[in-house]
């Protein structure tokens, strides 16, 4: 029943996990939906609870996946896997081979030897619309969606009938108490229950989509070593196969997002990474991240960045670190988000640590249901 009405709840299970979900799941229960979809929600949450946390990330290069379980240790990965992707299947947000895709899902799932059915997917972010919106804070729950229904033109740009979307009031605003700040979040509805399929002809059983974005917050406030304190202000480039993405982070929230372009040539296989950072593509590299920085400062989001993360799927990864860190007299580390977390027994660690940089997403979908 929970899959037939995913169309009638994505609203709602959108964004059931921003901020441990606790606000947005409590504004839910207070709206006025059908009878089906309370139900359909119910078992949704039901079995996000009681099969094991799966998380995987279906991006423009690979598929990754982690499944975490719990134990007497603690938490563990209990399984893990990315799976390159044919050049062309995912591009800007959007699954354009649904057949390649659900082949290389297939294949990681088996080698991961998954366990559990019940599994949380993400939206990217560039396919997503999310925006911080002053509004009148007499408003309640009810009231807030009737106004952003109302609104809807002014703030997402396609048709409100093809609208997956979801909001959470963040409090009154410091400098004006009768306004409170609402955070809404908005992408097609057809990106959302493309991937909701996508699970469903793979075996498993859609409990969640996320945005790539708090996927990753969630993942590095919780695991990443070597985080600030949450007051300070952090960076994340995520290095893809043909482009990077900068995040700006301050009190865990991503406040600044940027592609940066990267200094090897257009094609060049992501799996040469290691050979193709010679000192004029790092400096490059600094380059464009010292540019990224200055719009951020500009833009006075936050306070400067003291600390910048990398994260993705390239080798030589370490060593690119390093001389980033010489080159732009910044701190720069590994993002690990697995690193805190012990191994099962049929997971090779040594194997896992290879490739923990790249399954932030993975990781932080995976943490959904962590309480």
């Amino acid at each position: 029943m929970a899959t037939a009405v995913l169309c009638q709840i994505c609203h709602l299970w959108l964004l059931s996990n921003y901020g441990d979900g606790e606000a947005i799941r409590r504004g839910a229960r207070k709206r006025r939906i059908s009878k089906l979809a309370r139900e359909a929600l119910a078992v949704l949450k039901r079995n996000s609870a009681a099969c094991g946390r799966l998380g995987i990330d279906i991006g423009p290069d690979a598929v990754k996946l982690v499944e975490l379980s719990t134990s007497r240790r603690g938490r563990e990965v209990r399984g893990h896997d990315v799976a390159p992707l044919p050049r062309g299947a995912v591009h800007e947000g959007r699954i354009h081979d649904e057949t390649a895709v659900l082949e290389t899902l297939s294949g990681a799932l088996a080698r991961a030897g998954v366990r559990v059915q019940c599994a949380s997917v993400a939206v990217p972010a560039e396919a997503s619309i999310i925006k911080t919106l002053p509004l009148p804070a007499a408003l309640n729950e009810e009231e807030l969606e009737w106004r952003l229904r109302l609104d809807s033109d002014q703030h997402i740009p396609f048709p409100f009938p093809q609208v997956a979307f979801d909001f959470q009031s963040l409090g009154p605003l410091d400098d004006d108490a009768d306004q409170q700040a609402v955070l809404l979040v908005a992408c097609h509805r057809q990106v959302v229950e493309q991937r909701a399929e996508l699970l469903r002809r793979a075996g498993l059983r859609p409990v969640a989509v996320d945005i790539e974005t708090f996927a990753m917050e969630r993942a590095l406030t919780r695991l990443a070593p070597a985080r600030p304190p949450t007051d300070d202000t952090c960076a994340l480039l995520d290095i893809g196969r043909e482009a990077g993405t900068f995040h700006v982070l301050h009190r865990g929230r991503a406040v600044y997002r940027q592609d940066i372009p990267l200094p090897w040539p257009e094609g060049e296989p992501i799996e040469t990474g290691a050979s193709a950072w010679q000192s004029a593509d790092v400096e490059a590299l600094a380059s464009q991240l010292a540019r990224a920085l200055q719009l951020h400062a500009s833009a006075g989001l936050s306070p400067p960045v003291g600390l910048l993360w990398l994260s993705g799927s390239i080798s030589g990864l370490r060593q690119l670190a390093d001389d980033l860190s010489e080159a732009m007299a910044l701190r720069v580390v590994m993002a690990d988000p697995l690193r805190p977390l012990a191994c099962h027994a049929g997971v090779d660690d040594e194997a896992l640590r290879q490739v923990s940089p790249s399954l932030l997403v993975a990781c932080g979908l995976a943490l959904r249901g962590d309480t």
